[in-house]
């Protein structure tokens, strides 16, 4: 039967047997596999048997999900590939099936293997607590005042002319209407 291993630390240790024709992976309580992780969405995945293969389908998930670095909307995972969903890294294992086999050794010199980007976790950066600086865009130089009491006297005799006036007409309609 196959199942699904997490590789990241944190969460390491942790995995799910793929039975039934569902499985739906995220960070909510009502998931088939719980991962209570920030960066996974709250129904990230869904998991799906179909015959021999393991297909995996995106739920509109916010960090994404990628199948060996490549970031897909559905697609088949084969034993021994890396799902990645959010920051967590996953490994399917499936018992007595061959892991895939590695790609040619290229002629030329290995180029430098680039990591993955990481989905942000939020939070707020020691090194900017320390500094105790303002955010960049933040202007200091800014003089706060009072309002002058002169530019609202005059907001409200406006603004009292005008009801006046909606008062009268408002009357002078009415005596209209009732004669």
């Amino acid at each position: 039967m196959a199942k699904l291993v997490v590789l990241t630390q944190s969460l390491a240790g942790r995995s799910c047997e793929i039975s039934g024709e569902r499985t739906t992976v995220g960070r909510v309580e009502d998931n088939s596999f719980q991962l209570a992780e920030p960066s996974v969405s709250s129904r990230h995945c869904e998991i799906l048997l179909q015959g021999n293969d393991v297909l995996v389908k995106d739920l509109n998930s916010t960090n994404g999900t990628f199948i060996n670095g490549e970031k897909i909307t559905e697609a088949v995972l084969k034993p021994g590939q890396t799902l990645r969903l959010g920051n967590v890294e996953l490994k399917l294992d499936t018992p007595g099936a061959p892991a895939p086999s590695p790609a040619p050794a290229p002629a030329t010199a290995p180029a430098a293997r680039k990591e993955p980007a990481k989905a942000p976790t939020g939070g707020v950066n020691l090194k900017d607590l320390e500094s105790g600086g303002r955010p960049p865009g933040f202007d200091t130089n800014t003089v706060f005042t009072k309002k002058k009491k002169g530019k609202q006297m005059y907001f409200w005799i406006a603004a009292s002319g005008v009801m006046v006036v909606i008062i009268i007409l408002l009357i002078v309609l009415a005596v209209k209407v009732r004669s």
